[in-house]
């Protein structure tokens, strides 16, 4: 069974990720980030936000599929 607070969590990143594939990604960032203020470990969320960052300083091209290169290894 799934706690009131992780069904929150999923509530804003399920907002966020939604955001995020619009590439509104200013605007994910923040529900990410309203969903780690209530459980800190989201890894996923924490993953996002460096991606929304990136695309935020360098935005993808206007054909972008939802797919994130990495540029490193």
């Amino acid at each position: 069974m799934i706690s009131d607070k992780m069904k929150a969590v999923l509530v804003h990143y399920n907002q966020a990720l939604s955001l995020y594939k619009s590439r509104k990604f200013a605007e994910a960032k923040e529900e990410f980030k309203k969903g780690l203020a209530i459980h800190p470990g989201d890894g996923p969320s924490k993953l996002y936000i460096e991606r929304c960052d990136d695309y935020i300083a360098d935005p993808p091209p206007e054909d972008w599929d939802g797919v994130y290169n990495m540029k490193t290894k």
